[in-house]
């Protein structure tokens, strides 16, 4: 008994193997670093924070020190009488950035599939760099310092940023199809991880010279990085005559190796005409619109899902190393270190579970199951059982690794479905809607979690993300039950093949 081409299951990396040229690489780096660079200038204003603190406030804080002359010079810079209150506007910073980062994320997606992805990408990187060097640099050497014209920059760099993430997984996803998509996704979604660390690693080589070098440099790298992403990047393997995903139809096996996870397998081949797009494409397709978008199967549970999930995520990047300083008597710098452990495991978390799913087929189930094991890491963190780096890593591996999956390769499967024919102009839009909904919650997120951590204790904020874990894996629990039965009605058409 034959069985039907879908259910012929092929090796995870055989197509990405037999397809994988010199292209492919160049356009993995690329993108890899290009938002690498966008992640460290980030990192760099978390670096700097202490820094930039004691520049907004007075120098002399006892009655006894000498005043100095003129006053208006030496006092210029001080928006704030004290430490404390500069803290606070600085974490005011990060929420604005964060709002107006998930607003731009649903309004690139848009532009990026309507305009070329290349052009959209080193726009947003090299305005970005330009900000940054007016926020953390000009306004020093100038000794400019002003609440409202920091906010309007960060508003402004949150904007530009968030072309980032919709292009370069569009790109990712016109290069790389369904074969090998989650481990190469998985893998390639540690540029996050590693643009922490080179910011982290930029601002300590300048630090000592003051913290306006620190934003210069980096500024000054990424602006570079986006030179090179404009002269560099291809988009599409079409604009070096490579033939583009899924456009071979004799052969059926390749074209079930490229077609997406999200597909309908219970859709009829002759019911295809009801496809948003039309069959009959020119060569630049019609995007299709940001309502259509929402309307297609998985892209509001995955947002939603994601939402929550990334709330979690990012609580852990912003307060994991305020929390082991505090609860464990760590040195910041010990626990700034430690910290790192989480991107780590997110990493490895984001490549293993990506390989398994490649395997299965199905995203949802790996996504389910890790989950369930982070809901137990998280209890552990909330009885204080953490204690060395390989439980710092525990979370990372099932918390950070599907929030990299959805990010990343459940995103190019949702934009890359069977109701949009393979077309890339889905994709940007699909990416933006899930990481601009993501973004809304993270920044939701850090405002709550500092309000139950001075109101309760640090378990009950365990106890907060045990919640919304719990709901990630609720909101895709329809997903979930779908792909499981189709993977036990795909094993007994296997045991009756046999």
């Amino acid at each position: 008994m034959a069985l039907p081409g879908s259910l012929r299951r092929q090796p995870a990396n055989r197509g990405l193997v037999s397809h994988c040229t010199h292209h492919h690489i160049t356009v993995f780096l690329l993108t890899f670093f290009s938002y690498s660079l966008l992640h460290a200038s980030r990192k760099t204003f978390s670096n700097v924070k202490v820094s930039i603190s004691r520049q907004w406030t007075p120098f002399c804080q006892n009655s006894t020190a000498p005043e100095l002359q003129p006053y208006e010079l030496w006092n210029s810079s001080h928006l704030f009488p004290n430490a404390d209150e500069a803290t606070l506007f600085l974490g005011t910073l990060d929420t604005i950035f964060l709002l107006s980062y998930a607003v731009g994320l649903f309004v690139s997606g848009i532009v990026g599939d309507r305009l070329n992805l290349r052009w959209v990408l080193s726009f947003g990187m090299c305005s970005s760099a330009l900000v940054v060097f007016f926020f953390g640099t000009l306004t020093e050497w100038l000794h400019f310092y002003n609440k409202w014209f920091y906010c309007c920059l960060w508003v402004v760099n949150g904007l530009l940023q968030s072309t980032g993430w919709p292009c370069v997984v569009a790109v990712m996803g016109n290069w790389f199809g369904k074969a090998g998509r989650g481990f190469v996704f998985g893998l390639w979604s540690a540029c996050a991880s590693v643009g922490n660390i080179l910011g982290a690693f930029l601002a300590s080589c300048v630090l000592k010279y003051g913290y306006e070098y620190a934003f210069l440099v980096t500024a000054s790298v990424q602006f570079a990085g986006g030179v090179i992403v404009f002269f560099g990047l291809l988009t599409s393997p079409k604009e070096v005559g490579l033939p583009e995903l899924g456009a071979d139809e004799d052969d059926r096996v390749e074209e079930d190796a490229n077609r997406p996870l999200m597909g309908d397998d219970d859709a009829d081949d002759d019911d295809r005409n009801y496809s948003i797009q039309a069959t009959d494409r020119d060569d630049q397709p019609k995007a299709i619109g940001f309502f259509q978008a929402c309307c297609l199967p998985g892209v509001v549970p995955y947002s939603l899902a994601y939402a929550c999930l990334k709330m979690v995520n990012y609580s852990f990047f912003f307060w994991l190393p305020f929390y082991l300083s505090n609860n464990f008597g760590w040195k910041e710098a010990e626990a700034d270190q430690l910290s790192i452990w989480y991107d780590v495991g997110g990493i490895i978390g984001g490549t293993i579970q990506g390989l398994i799913s490649d395997v299965l087929q199905k995203r949802a189930p790996v996504l389910a199951i890790s989950l369930f094991f982070a809901i137990g890491s998280l209890f552990g963190y909330s009885r204080e059982y953490a204690f060395a780096a390989v439980f710092l890593a525990l979370p990372g591996f099932f918390i950070g690794g599907p929030s990299n999956m959805i990010s990343s390769a459940i995103s190019a499967d949702l934009g890359r479905q069977d109701l949009v024919k393979g077309s890339s102009e889905a994709l940007a839009t699909v990416t933006g809607i899930v990481d601009g909904t993501g973004s809304i919650g993270a920044a939701v997120g850090q405002y709550l979690v500092s309000l139950i951590q001075e109101n309760l204790k640090w378990m009950w904020v365990f106890y907060f993300f045990i919640l919304m874990t719990s709901s990630t894996v609720l909101f895709i629990s329809p997903l979930i039950v779908k792909e499981i039965k189709l993977l036990l009605h795909e094993r007994r058409l296997r045991m009756l093949a046999e």
